[in-house]
């Protein structure tokens, strides 16, 4: 199930899924550790001798955020019970504080009583052996704990502080859960369990026909039990109430101060806008205040793949920082470069992807295959850096920074690019594919170094090193030259996805497979978008991954295996991808000659506004025959590349619309 509400703070990130059920907590990182590990914080009511969880079928549920915020505003509804509930989610600005408000609706025409329960299934450090929970009667709190990690419970309504509780054992010796023993309406009482535990917390409300009472819920957590109560004093102190519009208004905030926003266009549908708004505060969150931009934090994918997305690939990373570059944020991109400096190695590449913590994650890529020995890498992510920090150094002249990368990342990463190349072929050497499904030479990849070369050429010649610069970018037009000569393939007339070594025969070999991958021809500029051989090559693109199945969009390649839904690939080559089709997008934004010619970009960008989730949140991918997310949702990456792509949208359209107003005041 993808997750449709994500809210953080750099420190604390929290997910619900479709059911309103809390389904990641992530503390000290975005993205690790996952002390719910895709277990159900769960939601429920009893009245009238019936009891039900909100996640149940007759419960009506509306997902949304508030807007211009991380702050969610939901609804659920049941109407056998005659229920409804009004939920706010939100993480303190700055304090690891979790902080929920929920309104209890009475619907019936008469008084009763109802009673709610919250219930935590805490896996603390992602790992159900030797926890602890209990209940502490100084502060009237419940407090799951393990080592170094505390999860302090609270909660009141007007009456006081909540009126139930329990703790007990989950998934153990017959036990399915503390979470059971609400469905009587009344809570065990019990102090503490030890083990794999859970626990549960209970309001009695006595609600007039027709009336509501406000519940306020929070989680504080830290390193010790002094820590905790002393945050969960500050709540108190504080009140939840101020401190859920202290947040909101700091979401407003973060977008009020946008400084590109002035340079939006009337053009936009208001749908589009509030995209652009939304992807901005989903990248927000994904951001962790050590640096690391995670790709998603949908856990539902261990279910598949037995590992999730909550790392930094640099790819990804680099991706997500251009975004918020463009967008006005570049400030926000310093700790990801600083994170990327302190991760390269000793011979100036950057890994596979990487934990938030900073230490190296898992990766299927050997160092030794077939016999032969092998850098275990996709050389792309290295060179992204170096294309996004020029980026960064070019908006914001942030000189005394970007002095400091320049001598941690940017020379011993180019110079790694420059040595690792096959000499006769004047392309880069073998790595992994942005894809991380097979190892050749690849356009992409070979686009990036250029990119990436040219980028250090530019810093080398800023910093006075002009020798240097000058090797660099001789490195760069070199692989410029390589990629036209091996890549492009004038009897298909488009850009091979790339060479692959033949050990029988000890030759590389041309893959022809049509892959959306090859735009990076234009996007790091080894040619003009106007070139005959681009404009090719996307037609192909375009022919070619196009699903043609009412859902359309473009798909990664043809014969993209990953999740596929169907054999049938005339019909649809591959899932569709947000970020591919937004690649076709900006080689229509690029190409286009009059502001009518962009409406060929502008439908690609509704196409992603229509395939999101209803609350913004956009997937990786998409199911090629009911539109619904495939793999995780969200992907940061989507939402960059969404960003992205409407900034150039505009600044084609303001520069369309100049020339024909200067071409009209010449010719009258």
């Amino acid at each position: 199930m993808p997750r449709p509400l994500v809210i953080g703070n750099g420190r604390i990130m929290v997910t619900f899924d479709g059911n309103l059920e809390m389904r990641d907590f992530f503390y000290p990182h975005v993205g690790q550790w996952n002390h719910l590990q895709g277990n159900r914080n769960r939601l429920g009511v009893w009245t009238e001798g019936r009891f039900s969880w909100v996640s149940e079928p007759s419960w009506e549920k509306c997902l949304s955020y508030k807007e211009d915020t991380l702050v969610t505003d939901c609804r659920a509804f049941n109407a056998e019970l005659e229920v409804s509930l009004l939920v706010n989610d939100a993480v303190h600005r700055r304090e690891n504080i979790y902080l929920k408000r929920i309104v209890v609706q009475n619907l019936a025409n008469r008084e009763r009583e109802i009673r709610l329960f919250l219930g935590q299934d805490f896996s603390v450090d992602e790992n159900e052996v030797g926890d602890t929970v209990f209940f502490d009667p100084f502060r009237h709190v419940l407090c799951h704990y393990k080592r170094n990690r505390y999860f302090l419970i609270a909660g009141r309504s007007s009456r006081g502080f909540f009126d139930q509780f329990a703790t007990g054992v989950k998934g153990f010796a017959g036990a399915e859960g503390t979470w059971r023993d609400a469905e009587d309406g009344v809570l065990s009482g019990n102090a503490i369990a030890q083990g794999s535990v859970d626990s549960v917390i209970g309001f009695n409300l006595f609600l007039p026909p027709w009336g509501e009472e406000t519940i306020f819920y929070w989680i504080c957590v830290g390193r010790n039990i002094q820590e905790v109560r002393a945050l969960d004093q500050f709540v108190r102190e504080q009140t939840p109430e101020e401190l859920l519009f202290r947040t909101e208004t700091y979401g407003r905030a973060f977008l009020s101060v946008h400084p590109r926003e002035e340079q939006l266009v009337e053009d936009l549908s208001p749908q589009l806008l509030n995209a652009y708004r939304r992807s901005l505060l989903v990248i927000r969150a994904h951001v962790d205040s050590e640096g690391a931009i995670i790709a998603s934090p949908d856990s539902d994918i261990l279910a598949t793949n037995r590992d999730h997305y909550c790392y930094l690939w640099p790819r990804d990373g680099a991706f997500i920082a251009y975004s918020l570059i463009k967008a006005g944020y570049g400030r926000l991109t310093r700790r990801f470069f600083d994170f990327c400096a302190d991760a390269l190695t000793d011979k100036g590449y950057l890994l596979h992807k990487y934990n938030p913590d900073g230490t190296a994650g898992s990766s299927w890529h050997p160092w030794l295959a077939e016999g032969v020995i092998q850098l275990p890498i996709q050389e792309d992510e290295t060179a992204l850096v170096l294309w996004a920090l020029w980026e960064y150094y070019q908006e914001e002249r942030d000189l005394e920074f970007v002095l400091k990368q320049y001598h941690a990342f940017v020379r011993p990463a180019a110079n790694f690019l420059c040595g690792y190349v096959d000499k006769a072929l004047h392309l880069p050497a073998e790595s992994y594919d942005l894809w991380e499904e097979r190892r050749g030479i690849f356009t992409f990849t070979a686009s990036t170094v250029y990119a990436g070369l040219r980028a250090a050429g530019d810093l080398a010649e800023l910093f006075g090193q002009p020798r240097l610069a000058e090797r660099y970018r001789q490195s760069a037009e070199e692989i410029r030259e390589g990629i036209l000569e091996h890549l492009y393939d004038p009897a298909r007339e488009y850009f091979l996805r790339g060479l692959i070594f033949n050990r029988e025969t000890g030759c590389f070999e041309p893959d022809p497979t049509v892959d959306s991958s090859v735009a990076g021809v234009f996007l790091f500029g080894v040619l003009p978008p106007h070139d005959y051989r681009v404009g090719k090559t996307m037609e192909k693109v375009r022919e070619t991954l196009w699903v043609k199945t009412p859902v359309g969009g473009i798909a990664r390649y043809y014969g993209d295996y990953y999740f596929r839904q169907t054999e049938d690939l005339s019909r649809v080559p591959g899932n569709p991808w947000i970020i591919c089709t937004l690649w076709l997008a900006q080689y229509y934004l690029r190409v286009a000659r009059s502001v009518e010619e962009l409406r060929r970009a502008r439908e690609l960008l509704e196409w992603c506004v229509r395939h999101s989730l209803p609350t913004g949140v956009m997937p990786e991918q998409l199911h090629p025959f009911t539109g619904a997310p495939l793999s995780v949702a969200p992907l940061a990456w989507s939402h960059s590349a969404y960003v992205t792509t409407l900034q150039e949208y505009c600044a084609r359209y303001r520069e369309l619309l100049r020339a024909r107003e200067e071409l009209q005041f010449t010719f009258g």
